[in-house]
Parts: structure tokens; C-alpha cells; sequence
């Protein structure tokens, strides 16, 4: 038992020296193959080139807000960097299927990534290498980043620098849908408007030719050459002033309420208008939604795989993982000769 006990007490204190030396063969050996390995399956790894585009959004997307709005308060100005709720806005068209499908069709990826075209699951393979080779997301700065890791340079720079031209092309097809539909509406409006106007213009016109021209200088005017001509016994002057005083009676209301109801509506056209204007500027314009601050380039070494990172992770790995199995190997020995 004393035997036992000391063999245990000696594999315990035994130097870790004496223990690296008496195992120094296996795990020299071990981390050498492993590092041989592991640089020979760096260097068949296909080399990826990285490029990036880092883009800022703008606070707005209305040109007739920023621009022709009598209200304008400068909260729209077009030259202003957007803050978190639109670079989050940004990144969801950024990461949206229509950029996706359009970068996928352009640049041919199925043929790119060697997808066969027969798999039964060819998109979701095509779909799963492009978002490990393409993302996209905010910096802690607040503006957006567009990475791009591909096997030719080229192509890794191209993908970049059409994606994000691809936001404004999205976004403006998106603004224009609901634009169009405003400038509809609006445009019905500003015609009824118009057409209205019209009618009431048409209906003082036709008053005018009865003789009512403007009622309450007419009035004053009548009434009082109808006095005079009374005092001074004018007959013929008194039925003449009398028909005409009997004109404006007849027609004056209405002449009053078409007058002052025109001068209402015009108001309003005037309005119309201004509104008409804003949806067809927004409806015909097209409108940037991003500062570029870094296009992308042909990057001039490969970003992937990091060869010394796998090298040093590897032959680290392999040498800790040998020397955990000495260790349980050693401890094994040692309880199985204690139990002797």
C-alpha cells in the first residue's frame, strides 16, 4: 500500500521538465507532422481577395421636401448624413432578395461557384456561399459597410461597387411606386380643381352679360343716380334704373356667393398646385441616397485563408492535444500500477 501511495505521490510531483523531456520525441513529432499538414492544406486553399465599399445614407429621400416645399425647415436638407434609423434602413435594401438576385444573375455565380446545375438544392447553396462571401453591416461609426471576399480580384471589387450603385436603383424603384400613385391622386385633384374654378368663372361670366358686373359698387351707384332722377322727375331715367336695380336684386346674391366662393377655390387651386408640383418632381426625379466615402479596389494580396493563423492554430492544437493524451496516458498507467 506504502508502494502504491508513493508512486502516486512520485507521478505528482514529478518535474514537468523530466515529463516534456521523457515525452519529447511524441510531441516533437506530432507538432512537426501537424505543421507540415497544415501548411501544405493552406496552401492548396483557394485564395479569396477582399474589397469593401463604406457608404454613409442621407437623411432624406423627398427632392420636392428638400428642395420646392414652401414649409421647408432644413430637417430634410439632402446634404445631410443619415443617422442609425437610416443606415438600418439602408442595410435591410443592402441585404434585400432584388440586390441579391440581380448580383446573382449579372455575374453568373452559379457558374461562378461552381454550382452544379442539377443539384436539388442549387439555390440554397448558391444563397449560403454568397452571404459567407458577401456582407453587409454598419460600422460603429453609423455608416455601412459593404465587404466582398471572391477568388478573382476583380470581380470581388466589381460585386462591391455595383451593390451599392444597386441601393439607389431600389430605393428609387421602390419611392417611385408610391410617388406615381400620389402624383395620380393628386393630379385627379388639381384637374377637379381646375375644372371647378372654371365653372364658377363660367357662371360670373354669364352673370356679367346680364349686367351684374359688381354688385355693391353697382348698387350704390344705381341707387343713387335712381334718386336723383326721381327729384328730378326723370321718367324714362327712373324705369331704366329701376330695370337695372332689378337685375342686381335678381342676380346680386347669387353673384355675392359665386364671387366670394371663387375667390375660396382659387386659395385652394394655389395649394393644389403646389402639392401638384412636389408629387411630380417626386414622381419623375431620381434621387442619390448615399455618400460613398471608399469605393471598392482590386485588392493586391488575398485576404483568405490566413495561412499563418492555420499553421500556428494547428501545430498549437496538435501539441496540446498530445500532451493532454501523455498526461491521461501517464495518470492511467500510474492508477492501474497503484491498484496492483
Amino acid at each position: 500500500m506504502e508502494s502504491n501511495n508513493g508512486n502516486i505521490t512520485d507521478l505528482n510531483s514529478e518535474n514537468l521538465v523530466v515529463f516534456f523531456y521523457k515525452w519529447r520525441k511524441p510531441l516533437l513529432v506530432l507538432s512537426a507532422v501537424a505543421f507540415v499538414i497544415s501548411v501544405i492544406v493552406s496552401f492548396c486553399i483557394k485564395e479569396k481577395y477582399k474589397s469593401s465599399v463604406i457608404l454613409y445614407p442621407t437623411v432624406t429621400s423627398s427632392i420636392s421636401k428638400a428642395l420646392i416645399a414652401e414649409n421647408y425647415n432644413g430637417k430634410d436638407d439632402i446634404l445631410k448624413f443619415g443617422e442609425k434609423e437610416e443606415a438600418e434602413q439602408m442595410l435591410q435594401i443592402l441585404n434585400s432578395d432584388e440586390i441579391r438576385n440581380r448580383i446573382i444573375e449579372k455575374y453568373n455565380l452559379m457558374q461562378h461557384y461552381n454550382i452544379d446545375e442539377n443539384h436539388q438544392y442549387k439555390k440554397t447553396k448558391l444563397q449560403n456561399i454568397y452571404a459567407s462571401n458577401i456582407c453587409v453591416d454598419m460600422t460603429r461609426f453609423m455608416a455601412v459597410e459593404i465587404e466582398v471576399l471572391d477568388y478573382d480580384a476583380d470581380t470581388a471589387a466589381l460585386i462591391a461597387n455595383d451593390i451599392a450603385e444597386l441601393l439607389d436603383t431600389v430605393k428609387n424603384r421602390m419611392r417611385h411606386v408610391i410617388a406615381q400613385q400620389a402624383f395620380l391622386i393628386v393630379d385627379q385633384k388639381y384637374n377637379d380643381q381646375k375644372n371647378y374654378v372654371q365653372g364658377l368663372e363660367d357662371s360670373l361670366t354669364s352673370l356679367r352679360q346680364l349686367g351684374v358686373i359688381d354688385y355693391e359698387s353697382q348698387a350704390e351707384r344705381i341707387t343713387e343716380q335712381l334718386s336723383i332722377a326721381i327729384l328730378q322727375g326723370k321718367n324714362n331715367a327712373i324705369k331704366a334704373l329701376e330695370e337695372k336695380l332689378n337685375v342686381l336684386v335678381k342676380y346680386g346674391g347669387a353673384y355675392i356667393s359665386i364671387r366670394d366662393q371663387l375667390e375660396y377655390e382659387k386659395k385652394q387651386l394655389t395649394f393644389i398646385h403646389s402639392k401638384y408640383e412636389e408629387a411630380k418632381v417626386d414622381a419623375e426625379s431620381n434621387l442619390q441616397h448615399k455618400f460613398i466615402v471608399n469605393n471598392a479596389y482590386k485588392a493586391e494580396k488575398s485576404s483568405y485563408p490566413l495561412k499563418w493563423l492555420i499553421v500556428l492554430v494547428s501545430t498549437i492544437g496538435t501539441f496540446l492535444m498530445t500532451l493532454m493524451a501523455l498526461l491521461f496516458m501517464e495518470s492511467f498507467k500510474n492508477a492501474k500500477n497503484s491498484l496492483k
